[in-house]
């Protein structure tokens, strides 16, 4: 009789031809739940102190699907055991998106919100780190690499579960704290350390995926904001700049800067690739979230006042330049750390963003729309002009690649 390996218990290491698999996709779309909870949480807090909040939710999420990406990519998610607990981290990921609403506000009746997304994301933590042991295999290197940076997990998981049981002021600085010192205390551990980073296609699209999940949340935002309106000329005209930002956002990332940074993690090797692929991609993205995260913000803002013939006021302008001004100079420090050099365009029209900030918040909603849609319209524009040569010779050695 021929004896079967148990399927449940398959473990497969990743190489460099692995690319993006399905079930990642699936497991993906919790998070676009999340992103829209956290663009929602800012809206109803409308306040500085509610983006600070958010901020601090979205590095949570991001802390949780990064480790995930790197699980990903070190075997295949959607065989054996590894899809089980996949299936479980999804499970408790939604239970976080959840109670994103009353995450510092806990509403009257029922659990307290805090706790049960400390618990929720504490179960997230844990999952990784019980799978990524198994998925190490005979590593013995990569198993006490994953061993040595569970601390950074624990410290931060424990004082977000601390901040959440006393509330108050003291949840805002102990969550915060937390996920510093998760952040600060998984860099420590893992430079020049032994993880693995197999296939540099499949980390370059993972991270490309999850650009287009958020990019998606600054669609949706543009119906969030008009839903309640009748259809109207504004109404129409807000629309159409709102998705002419976000089909230039995509632009700026996708056109020449993902498929440059790719080719360039491919040529990297061992310590030097798993370094660029954690300070270019598991750190500076979270930039590039963050500020598309915000500047959707500032889109929802505009489409639900777009008839208003008053200022847009300050705290709208802030989310719209400033989120996109954000997402620029993430844009730069991640080619500055990819490609060593500092792309000039990109850090003045951010620049120039903030400085116009004043600006927007005295003009009707629409027209700082317009003021950011032109100005990142015409950056998009000199570019691909300039760079015409560069941008077809990228794309032409990307297409050989593959």
């Amino acid at each position: 009789m021929i004896r079967v390996k148990n399927p449940l218990r398959g473990i497969r290491v990743s190489d460099e031809s692995h690319r993006v698999t399905t079930f990642e996709l699936f497991f993906d779309l919790v998070f676009v739940f999340a992103f829209t909870q956290v663009t929602g949480f800012m809206a109803h807090a409308h306040s500085a102190l509610g983006i600070l909040q958010a901020m601090i939710i979205l590095g949570i999420l991001w802390w949780s699907w990064v480790a995930y990406a790197w699980l990903a990519n070190q075997t295949h998610v959607d065989e054996g055991i590894v899809r089980l607990g996949m299936g479980v981290t999804m499970t408790a990921m939604f239970v976080v998106a959840l109670v994103i609403p009353e995450s510092f506000d806990d509403l009257e009746g029922g659990l307290s919100g805090p706790i049960v997304l400390a618990i929720a994301y504490f179960v997230v933590r844990i999952m990784h780190l019980l799978l990524y042991v198994a998925a190490a295999g005979g590593d013995r290197a990569l198993r006490r690499q994953v061993i040595r940076t569970s601390l950074a997990m624990f410290v931060g998981s424990t004082l977000i579960i601390a901040g959440s049981v006393v509330g108050g002021q003291w949840q805002l600085w102990l969550w915060l704290a937390g996920l510093i010192a998760d952040i600060i205390l998984t860099y420590v551990t893992s430079i020049g350390g032994d993880w693995r980073l197999y296939s540099a296609a499949h980390w370059a699209e993972r991270h490309g995926l999850v650009v287009i999940l958020a990019l998606g949340e600054s669609v949706v935002a543009i119906g969030v904001g008009a839903a309640d309106l009748p259809v109207s000329v504004p109404v129409l005209g807000g629309a159409v700049l709102g998705i002419s930002l976000s089909i230039c956002l995509w632009w700026l990332y996708f056109d020449v800067v993902a498929l440059a940074a790719e080719r360039i993690l491919a040529q990297k090797k061992d310590v030097a690739r798993t370094t660029l692929g954690t300070e270019a991609y598991t750190y500076l993205h979270l930039v590039l979230i963050a500020g598309i995260v915000i500047s959707a913000l500032g889109v929802e803002e505009v489409l639900a006042s777009v008839d208003s013939v008053g200022a847009f006021g300050l705290f709208g302008a802030a989310a719209l330049f400033g989120g996109t001004s954000l997402y620029l100079a993430g844009h730069a420090a991640f080619w500055r750390r990819v490609g060593g050099t500092w792309p000039p365009s990109r850090l003045g029209v951010a620049t120039l963003l903030l400085a116009l900030t004043p600006v927007g918040a005295t003009v009707p909603p629409l027209g700082a729309l317009a003021i950011v849609v032109s100005i990142i319209v015409t950056l998009v524009t000199f570019e691909t002009v300039l760079y015409a040569d560069r941008r077809r010779a990228v794309r032409t050695a990307h297409d050989k690649a593959r």
